[in-house]
């Protein structure tokens, strides 16, 4: 199923901007789009971990201090789909 931008929240976009080839850990994800606990973790990562675009390393420990996230392969053609918008 191809990603639809429209399908995205304006947040869930801002915050695959900021993965890389690596997991990415919560604070820093957080201090990259420059937003609070709370706001951060219901408009940008619960939807994007919610529509499988960005999934956690460690799923069985959601709240262990070694928790990352990295994009999927849906989370990635996103990405890539969207380049020319960055």
């Amino acid at each position: 199923m191809p990603v639809v931008k429209d399908q995205l929240t304006e947040q869930v976009g801002k915050l695959l901007w900021q993965f890389g080839n690596k997991p990415v850990d919560r604070k820093s994800l957080m201090d990259a789009v420059g937003i609070l606990y709370h706001t951060f973790l219901y408009s940008y990562l619960q939807p994007a971990l919610n529509v499988g675009l960005v999934e956690m390393t460690i799923p069985d420990k959601p709240r262990s201090s070694k928790q990352k996230y990295h994009l999927t392969d849906k989370g990635k053609k996103w990405v890539e789909q969207n380049q020319a918008e960055k």
